[in-house]
């Protein structure tokens, strides 16, 4: 691609125009001859520091905030802003050939997206998923390293994507990919926000920044899909400047569910959007799932997907991975995966299952390493508060102590009654589980969800998957 081409919609230069080969922002991978380098600036290390070396490696031109006194340098007012924008040009722009769908909040984001894929696949459609568990590009799946990709990462993605006929992409859009403006330059058919609970505290400092940053999405969508039963949803509805439709499960709203129903199998209730009411049968569990079904409703619709038409492609979909996922056992107790790492998903998965649980509710969990450590107490006071009995043990410690963590867990039982055994070894403490598991107990493995690894010091991984560890654990029975 040519200079000029690449940088057309970004920056002006008065360098030649030329041919360029290549684009990157990290200065540890192979440079290739005729590249362009972005100088961009994170937490620990400035790329305007390696600009220079980058150019005796052959890059073409260095793209940079300031003046470096560089022969090569093309100046811009934001690097990290300007950066997607060079990777979309790179890509030829495939962020305008799909129809965008961005779903933000602290939890729920999973399970709305793969539903809406999922739907959207009965219906025939190809269809591009990016997310925490993984990314797929209709039938064929890609890891993933982090919910929303970096720049270069994410719009060669959308590029294999819009290659392959997908007319749709859902994704994840983590505040962390919004902050560091990971999707500037794209714009999206629909933008839903779940709703906003601790987490990623260490990241953003304050609840406030964490919300501002959420917010970034809905400056880029034409239309937005709001949870009001959330308070930050409903202030996102007095400060957004895109329409909004709003979903609620206990409040009028543009969608709403009566008369709901919920077992350790699913959900049942009545949909009604002041036009349609229409008996929705959605097979997971749970308050949040009644809400969450009611955003792919409206985002469904939004694409021009009736809402009966999409409670009819409910009736296929059987679940999403470590959410709410349960591990065949063959013994008269149950076990169940899920995601839930923060203090309010926790709330949610035990809530719903205590429910209708004939047994004691039993919640195996733990805290990661170097994350929000203001969230372990009531991590802690939560699962106290809505299970029977706790195991408290390790989740992905990373560089941290894990009886460290742990002891910072249990500062949130002080003057809680509910009984607990400590086991720091995560395969350990399930295998206890099981082993005195009681006829109608329901064991929650909280914290790993759809994740087959956990992450030791020094970013070790290790192969770690919670369905193996049952199964193993069942076998010593």
């Amino acid at each position: 691609m040519r200079l000029y081409e690449l940088i057309k919609e970004v920056a002006e230069t008065s360098l030649p125009d030329m041919e360029i080969t290549g684009l990157t922002s990290d200065t540890r991978g192979e440079v290739t001859e005729g590249s362009i380098f972005v100088c961009i600036k994170g937490k620990t290390f400035d790329g305007h520091d390696a600009a220079k070396q980058m150019l005796e490696k052959g890059c073409a031109a260095v793209v940079c905030e300031r003046d470096l006194g560089l022969e090569k340098q093309i100046i811009v007012e934001d690097t990290r802003a300007a950066f997607p924008r060079l990777c979309a040009a790179w890509f030829r722009h495939p962020e305008r050939e799909l129809e965008l769908i961005g779903v933000t909040g602290t939890n729920g984001k999973t399970t709305i997206t793969t539903v809406i894929k999922k739907v959207l696949s009965g219906f025939g459609c190809k269809v591009g998923l990016i997310g925490t568990c993984q990314n797929e590009i209709g039938d064929e799946i890609i890891p993933t390293a982090r919910t929303t990709p970096e720049p270069y990462d994410l719009f060669e993605l959308f590029r294999k994507m819009a290659d392959a006929g997908c007319k749709y992409t859902i994704m994840e859009v983590s505040s962390q990919g919004l902050e560091q403006k990971r999707v500037q330059g794209c714009h999206f058919r629909v933008g839903v926000f779940t709703n906003l609970t601790q987490d990623h505290l260490d990241v953003h400092g304050t609840m406030e920044n964490y919300y501002q940053a959420k917010k970034m999405l809905f400056d880029i969508s034409d239309t937005a899909i709001i949870n009001i039963d959330d308070k930050y949803g409903e202030r996102y509805t007095k400060e957004i400047p895109c329409p909004f439709k709003t979903y609620s499960v206990s409040r009028k709203a543009d969608y709403r569910a009566e008369d709901i129903m919920l077992g350790t199998d699913g959900v049942k209730y009545v949909f009604s959007d002041g036009k349609v009411k229409k008996n929705v049968s959605f097979n997971m569990p749970g308050l949040f799932n009644v809400s969450n079904s009611l955003a792919v409703i409206a985002c469904m619709e939004e694409l021009g997907y009736t809402p009966c038409k999409t409670i009819a492609g409910f009736e296929k979909i059987q679940g999403v991975r470590g959410r709410a996922e349960i591990i065949p056992t063959g013994r008269d107790f149950t076990v169940i995966c899920d995601y839930a790492h923060t203090p309010d998903a926790l709330i949610n998965v035990l809530s719903a299952i205590k429910e209708s649980a004939k047994g004691k509710v039993k919640c195996l969990f733990g805290c990661g390493g170097n994350r929000d450590r203001t969230k372990r107490a009531p991590m802690a006071a939560a699962a106290a508060e809505h299970a029977d009995f706790l195991i408290v043990t390790s989740d992905n410690p990373r560089d941290e102590d894990p009886d460290d963590i742990i002891n910072d867990v249990l500062k949130g039982l002080e003057g809680k009654d509910t009984p607990y055994v400590r086991m720091t070894d995560r395969r350990e403490a399930i295998h206890w589980a099981i082993k005195n598991a009681e006829k109608d107990d329901i064991i929650v493995l909280a914290g790993k969800g759809h994740e087959d690894y956990q992450i030791l010091a020094g970013g070790v991984k290790i192969h770690f998957d919670e369905r193996e560890v049952v199964a193993e654990a069942l076998k010593e029975l």
